[in-house]
């Protein structure tokens, strides 16, 4: 179809003449409201971004003589961090003669991992860096199902919330009726 021919056609369903592939023998053009193809391609390209899940890595520093009770709430960290979706990246920081027995080290970490196995798989082994002994856990979900995830509960949470406080059936009082003796 000529140029000219399809321009009226354009301006005769006021309707915008764009080109789709300009390297094409001959050209392809498309009749559409261009305005309205913008606008519906950004909220798309919106939508997405709004579902797009950044890859996080945390980091959790021990040492290779930890407190019991150190290393649970170390550990509590870790397998909050995993039930969000990111990565943890364990750092066991060594100094003076704990240098000298990086076994302590490695053990932490195998037992760290085999805690939090349910949760995540080692995704680097340990590997002594300095003065210091790395590892990098990864979870097993990934971040968008665990934010799925983290709505619903919310959702769920709300719901029960409102559910306690429900209001009362029509026509009975909110509250019985405070004795006037």
């Amino acid at each position: 179809m000529p140029l000219a021919k399809a321009l009226e056609l354009a301006q005769e369903y006021d309707l915008d003449l764009v080109e789709v592939a300009a390297n094409a023998r001959p050209p392809v053009c498309k009749l559409m409201d261009y305005g309205k193809f913008k606008y519906e391609s950004a909220m798309k390209a919106r939508e997405a971004r709004k579902n797009q899940a950044h890859t996080v890595i945390k980091e959790m520093k021990l040492r290779p003589k930890i407190d019991p009770h150190d290393y649970d709430t170390k550990k509590g960290h870790v397998v909050r961090f995993l039930k969000q979706g990111d990565k943890v990246k364990i750092t066991i920081m060594f100094r003076g003669r704990e240098q000298s027995r990086p076994e302590l080290g490695y053990r932490l970490l195998q037992r760290l991992a085999e805690d939090v196995t349910d949760l995540g798989f080692i995704e680097s082994n340990p590997k002594q860096d300095g003065r210091n002994m790395i590892m990098v856990l990864g979870p097993h979900k990934k971040k968008t199902e665990a934010m799925a995830e983290a709505r619903e509960a919310q959702a769920a949470r709300k719901a029960e919330r409102t559910g306690e406080i429900g209001e009362a059936p029509a026509g009975e009082p909110a509250e019985p009726p405070a004795d006037a003796g």
